[in-house]
């Protein structure tokens, strides 16, 4: 990977910190605790807890991206990086692109 591409990386890498930060910040808004309320029925509450439970797994998934970016940011300038982890060969940049905390190519990924 030349250093032209490396700067496209990088800038990609920093431009999905910053959204998947706002995303973070969307996700704790939505897990706040339900609170008993009269004015609630059974159903609905059901309801709201179950959305609840769905954000929070949204908020754990953005979270574990965020680290993950955080760590493609930090190797993006060692030798390794764009190299399969599991078979040793180059990671397509386009993939790099879609995916920039992916240490691992297609084919190894599945």
């Amino acid at each position: 990977m030349n250093y032209k591409e490396k700067d496209s990386v990088k800038a990609k890498i920093l431009k999905a910190i910053g959204e998947t930060k706002v995303s973070i910040k969307s996700y704790e808004g939505l897990t706040q605790p339900i609170a008993p309320e009269n004015a609630i029925g059974r159903i609905s509450r059901m309801d709201a807890i179950n959305n609840k439970s769905v954000n929070v797994a949204a908020l754990n998934k953005a979270k574990q991206k965020l680290k993950n970016l955080q760590i493609a940011l930090s190797n993006i300038d060692d030798n390794a990086f764009g190299i399969c982890g599991k078979c040793n060969n180059q990671i397509p940049l386009g993939r790099i692109l879609l995916v920039p905390q992916s240490r691992f190519c297609v084919n190894c990924a599945s």
